[in-house]
C-alpha cells in the first residue's frame, strides 16, 4: 500500500503528483524527497529514505531513477521495499510503452494519459494490475507524439525503443490497445518493424587462433496492424539447418539450431525458405537460432597486440594495431576495446591514429574508445604507461612476454546492416489492405552486436 506517487524531473520539478490517501500533508512531500536525496554525500543515492519527526514522521520513500526522471513512492507502512521497486519498475516501463519513451517532454505531453493509467494500476494505494493485457480493455487516451517516426531512429542497437538509447521509435505495447475504426489517425498506426538481431561471442588465443565462436541469433517483430493480418516471410533462400543440409549452389547460410514462435506456419519454409504467419498486435519474437565453430565469412575484428616493458624503471609500452575486416562498404560504430593492466598504473601517455579516438584509464583498466570503423581498415594506438614496482623477469631489463595482470582485452561493438551468419530477410510482405490510400509502412533491419569478444594477449 502506498500514500503517494509522483514523478520528479532532473531539476526536481514536479511533473506528476498523484495522493491516494490524504495522509501526506500536501505536495510539500516531494519537495522534502529532493532536499533529502540532493544533500546526501556522493552521486549514488539509497533508494529508500526515511524521515523522521517534522510534519511527516515515520515516511518512507522509495524511488527509482528512469531516463533522467524520478519516480517515487511513499508510505508510511511497513511493507517490503522490494515490493514497492518493483511495482515502480513497472510503472517506468508501462510509461514508456504507452508515452512512446519515457522522458521529461513525454511526461508532460500526456499528463492526462498518465493520471488515467495511475487511476487503473493503484486503488487508494492499493495495486490492482500492472498487466497490460487487462489495461488495454481500459486506457482509451491517445499518447501525443512529439513527431511521427523515422528511419533515422533505428540506427542504435536498442530495439523498438529500448532504453538504451531512450529511442523514439513508437511504444513496445501501446499497439496492443483496442484500435477503434472511427479513429482519425488510425492510418499513422499502420507499420510493421522487423528485426535480424545477432549477439557475437568470440575467444582469440594470444597466438591469434580462434578457440571459440558462437553466434545467437533472432528474429524480432513488432507490429501495429491489426490481430491476425497476415504476413509472410522471405528468408534467404540458401539457409539451411545443421551441416547435413545443403540447399542452391552457393556456400550455404547454416546453423546448428533453430525454433519458431507456435503461431508460425511452416509449410512453405522447406521448399522456399518462407515463414508465414497473423501475429497479434506487439511484440514477438518470431525466430531464434545459433551458430557455433563455424562463421561463413571472417571475424569482423583481429587484434595485434605488441608488449614491452622495462624491470628497472617500471615504464610499460602496450602497442595495440585493431583491423576491421568488414567488407568496405560496411562499419561497426561505437567500439571499444578494453584492456586489464597491472595493479599500480599512475600515468598514460597516448598515441592514437585518428583525432575522433579516446582513450583513458579508469577502474584498473585502458579504455579506448572508436566512434566509427570502417570495413577494410586498420587503427592503432600507443600506450606508455608507469607502474612503479611492477615485478620484472629474472636476468633481464627488458621484455615482450606480457606482465601478470595485462589483460585478456574485450571488444565491444554494433554492427549495422550486417549479420555474422549471413542470414537475411529477403522480404516481407503484407496481406493487409487498410481503408483509403495509405499503405501499411515496413520497416526491416539486420544488426550484430558483440556479447562477449574477447582477445587474449
Amino acid at each position: 500500500m502506498i500514500s503517494q506517487f509522483f514523478i520528479l524531473s532532473s531539476k526536481g520539478d514536479p511533473l506528476i503528483y498523484k495522493d491516494f490517501r490524504g495522509d501526506s500533508g500536501g505536495r510539500d512531500v516531494a519537495e522534502l524527497f529532493y532536499r533529502k536525496l540532493t544533500g546526501l554525500p556522493g552521486d549514488e543515492s539509497p533508494v529508500v529514505m526515511v524521515t523522521c519527526g517534522g510534519h511527516h514522521d515515520d515516511r518512507h520513500f522509495i524511488h527509482i531513477r528512469h531516463s533522467g526522471l524520478y519516480l517515487v513512492a511513499t508510505t508510511s507502512e511497513n511493507i517490503s521495499p522490494f515490493s514497492l521497486l518493483e511495482l515502480l519498475s513497472r510503472l517506468a516501463t508501462l510509461l514508456g510503452d504507452y508515452c512512446g519513451s519515457l522522458s521529461e517532454g513525454t511526461i508532460s505531453r500526456n499528463v492526462a494519459l498518465v493520471y488515467e493509467l495511475l487511476d487503473e494500476v493503484l486503488d487508494y494505494g492499493y495495486v490492482q494490475t500492472t498487466s497490460m493485457e487487462m489495461l488495454r480493455n481500459f486506457i482509451q487516451t491517445e499518447a501525443v507524439v512529439s513527431k511521427p517516426f523515422s528511419l533515422f531512429d533505428l540506427s542504435s542497437v536498442g530495439l523498438f525503443g529500448a532504453e538504451t538509447q531512450q529511442s523514439k521509435v513508437a511504444p513496445s505495447t501501446a499497439a496492443s490497445r483496442p484500435v477503434l475504426a472511427s479513429r482519425s489517425d488510425q492510418s499513422q498506426k499502420n507499420e510493421v518493424f522487423l528485426d535480424v538481431v545477432e549477439r557475437l561471442s568470440v575467444l582469440i588465443a594470444s597466438n591469434g587462433s580462434l578457440l571459440k565462436v558462437d553466434v545467437q541469433g533472432e528474429i524480432r517483430l513488432k507490429s501495429f496492424l491489426p490481430s491476425g493480418s497476415e504476413m509472410r516471410i522471405g528468408l534467404t533462400e540458401e539457409f539451411c539447418v545443421g551441416k547435413s543440409e545443403l540447399r542452391g549452389y552457393g556456400p550455404g547460410i547454416r546453423v546448428d539450431e533453430v525454433s519458431f514462435h507456435s503461431s508460425v506456419l511452416l509449410e512453405e519454409f522447406e521448399s522456399h525458405r518462407i515463414l508465414r504467419l497473423q501475429p497479434p498486435q506487439g511484440e514477438l519474437t518470431v525466430m531464434r537460432y545459433q551458430l557455433s565453430d563455424d562463421l561463413p565469412s571472417p571475424l569482423p575484428f583481429r587484434l595485434f597486440p605488441s608488449v614491452q616493458w622495462d624491470r628497472g624503471s617500471g615504464r610499460l609500452q602496450v602497442y595495440l594495431k585493431l583491423r576491421c575486416d568488414l567488407p568496405p562498404k560496411s562499419q561497426a560504430l561505437n567500439v571499444r576495446l578494453h584492456l586489464p593492466l597491472p595493479r599500480g598504473v599512475v600515468s598514460l601517455s597516448q598515441e592514437l591514429s585518428g583525432p575522433e579516438q579516446k582513450a583513458e584509464l579508469g577502474e584498473g583498466a585502458l579504455r579506448w574508445d572508436l566512434p566509427r570503423v570502417q570495413g577494410g581498415s586498420q587503427l592503432s594506438g600507443l600506450f606508455q604507461m608507469d607502474v612503479p614496482g611492477l615485478p620484472g623477469p629474472p636476468g633481464q631489463g627488458h621484455s615482450t612476454t606480457a606482465p601478470l595482470g595485462l589483460g585478456p582485452a574485450s571488444l565491444s561493438f554494433e554492427l549495422p546492416r550486417h549479420t555474422c551468419s549471413g542470414l537475411q530477410v529477403r522480404f516481407l510482405r503484407l496481406a493487409f489492405r487498410p481503408c483509403g490510400s495509405t499503405s501499411p509502412h515496413k520497416w526491416v533491419r539486420h544488426l550484430s552486436h558483440s556479447d562477449a569478444y574477447v582477445i587474449r594477449i
